[in-house]
């Protein structure tokens, strides 16, 4: 039985034991100096995990889901079902979404000379208008949607904005005259843009790292910018492959480079092929001074990624970005399936790779319970997005009750099969579309048949005002709050809930006899959730009425003011007129 046939047997059959575990926990392990973290979770004095094993393809363990901390503070963002983390008995039934692709599609393609890939009239490389990670965020200072993304393949960057992010415009900069491009000096192969809303020096709102093709610069580049239009002096990074990239945990206030191990020399080859390596620092600049030493494994693909049935290869971790979400790290996982680079050449066609949602509430371990693509490739000649699907830095916008995953696409050209990789068919066409997905609907609990509840862990809180996520029109949703030993406290019981039947995204619970949730605050008390013929999506405690979350909101969209939510409806009502569904 050859390797590939093995992994699929296993994987059907559920015998992941049989594979080596990533990380072995010691059983004596001094916690006794370890951190906690905003939701309970207590780190090892060493971190990151510096034992996870690049030689297996057994899936990453979550520590943190293994052992729960006794009582979860829930002051930070609004709580979802994703995995098991809040949830301490239930009859719900989870289940998960994957985004939905818009009809008109894309909404930003190759238009200009430089996305055309043509110099001087020349045709000096194939079409592309696509981030490639890259950045899709909304600046709450302009008002404005802005993008940053690769022009022409390999070619160069550009900038451009849109006022409903939709339809993009592309300023004159001035840099280069008559065009949007900046870093005009730098050629990309990987560039990520985070817009720092935490900083305290204005001219470092924008961070990015970008990383050249190839082996010939084996390191990256990291900058700022005041404006993410002029960048200051380049500065080098450690040794990274061509696809590495970065992100922000604002949790733990950690620029963390998410660094490719395939065709780096420097860094150990990961037997799986391509893989990430990690780096965090509270300071981006020293970050960015890594070796092979203090960059450790991470993660790579794992026997749960199923190779496509029509290409055969073992799935391989193309890219990890991530965000700070609501309560948690949302990553997206792009999952290689190949073919090969040689054999896409030949065929004029892309790479196929896909986009897989992941979750983590420490920053470094990632539950990846939903294997399906969260946004598939198309497969389908002629379609944009007919391969090498990737995500954006900053991951998603919040638009009211949606959520946008702006992503690339390749369409390749099967009539070109000679020349290199700027004139041969697989990286051609690249554009830039948007798939959708309910506000925090990732992963819904329904109930089974008319009826089921769900009871949290031990919670504390320092809000007022329970808010829930609920599709619930044709039944009703109610609440009640039990004490440690599950003695409903009163006057918050079910029966003096006033039960909720509609489809919201935001909604208040009260019950009569309490104004509010203040009596409770700082005790350790349990949510039971009684579910009639609905979903419930997330809870969380407001500190007003609003129903501001105080949890980080990704790549931000209209109505936010900054990096955290503190405008609940508010924003809601500004993002109606911007909303797709």
């Amino acid at each position: 039985m050859n390797r590939r046939d093995f992994i699929e047997k296993t994987a059907l059959s559920g015998l992941a034991a049989v594979l080596t575990p990533r990380v072995a926990f010691s059983q004596n392990l001094d916690l006794s100096s370890s951190k906690f973290l905003y939701n309970g979770i207590r780190l090892p004095e060493v971190w990151p995990p510096q034992d996870m094993s690049p030689s297996s393809y057994a899936p990453m363990p979550v520590p943190y889901l293994e052992r729960p901390p006794a009582v979860v503070p829930i002051d930070v963002g609004r709580q979802m079902f994703v995995d098991d983390f809040l949830i301490e008995q239930t009859t719900l039934k989870r289940t998960f979404h994957n985004a939905k692709k818009l009809e008109n599609n894309p909404i930003l393609q190759p238009e200009t000379d430089f996305e055309k890939g043509l110099i001087y009239g020349t045709q000096a490389s194939n079409p592309v208008a696509a981030p490639k990670d890259g950045g899709v965020w909304w600046d709450p200072k302009d008002e404005v949607f802005k993008m940053w993304y690769e022009c022409g393949w390999l070619l160069t960057s550009g900038y451009a904005i849109s006022r409903d992010g939709i339809h993009w415009e592309r300023p004159d900069l001035g840099i280069i005259p008559g065009t949007n491009r900046i870093l005009p000096y730098l050629v990309p192969d990987s560039s990520t843009v985070f817009l720092d809303h935490f900083t305290t020096n204005p001219q470092e709102r924008f961070k990015m790292f970008t990383r050249a093709p190839g082996n010939t610069l084996p390191s990256g580049f990291s900058m700022t910018s005041p404006d993410g239009i002029h960048w200051s002096t380049p500065v080098e990074t450690g040794p990274c492959g061509d696809r590495s990239t970065m992100f922000y945990n604002p949790f733990r206030k950690k620029w963390v480079y998410s660094i490719r191990s395939f065709a780096s020399s420097a860094l150990p080859r990961v037997p799986s092929g391509r893989a990430r390596f990690y780096r965090e620092h509270d300071d981006f600049f020293e970050g960015a001074k890594w070796d092979a030493e203090s960059a450790v494994f991470w993660a790579g693909a794992d026997h749960l990624d199923l190779p496509d049935p029509d290409i055969g290869d073992n799935a391989q971790l193309y890219n990890l970005s991530a965000v700070g979400y609501e309560s948690l790290m949302l990553g997206l996982h792009q999952i290689h399936l190949g073919p090969g680079n040689n054999e896409c050449a030949k065929q004029g066609i892309p790479k196929i790779t896909e986009l897989k949602v992941s979750f983590s509430r420490d920053g470094f371990h990632w539950d990846r319970s939903h294997r399906e693509a969260f946004i598939p490739a198309a497969r389908v000649d002629g379609n944009w997005d007919r391969g090498y699907v990737q995500s954006v830095g900053g991951i998603c916008s919040i638009v009211g009750d949606e959520l946008w995953f702006y992503y690339s696409g390749f369409a390749g050209d099967t009539e070109k099969t000679q020349g290199g990789h700027r004139a041969n068919g697989m990286y051609h066409n690249g554009s830039t579309g948007i798939a959708t997905l309910r506000r925090d609907g990732f992963a819904s609990m329904s109930s089974v048949g008319e009826y089921g509840t769900l009871t949290t862990r031990p919670v504390t809180f320092r809000g007022r005002h329970l808010f829930v996520n609920v599709d619930c029109p044709l039944g009703e949703f109610r609440a009640e709050v039990l004490d440690q030993n599950g003695v409903v406290l009163e006057p918050f019981s079910v029966s003096n809930c006033v039960g909720v039947s509609k489809d919201s995204t935001l909604v208040e619970i009260g019950w009569r006899g309490a104004q509010d949730l203040s009596s409770l605050i700082g005790k350790e008390v349990r949510f039971k959730f009684y579910v009639k013929k609905g979903k419930l999506y997330s809870f969380w405690v407001s500190p007003d009425k609003s129903g501001a979350s105080q949890g980080y909101n990704a790549a931000g969209g209209p109505g936010f003011k900054g990096g955290v939510d503190r405008e609940g409806i508010n924003a809601y009502r500004v993002a109606r007129s911007f909303q797709l569904t």
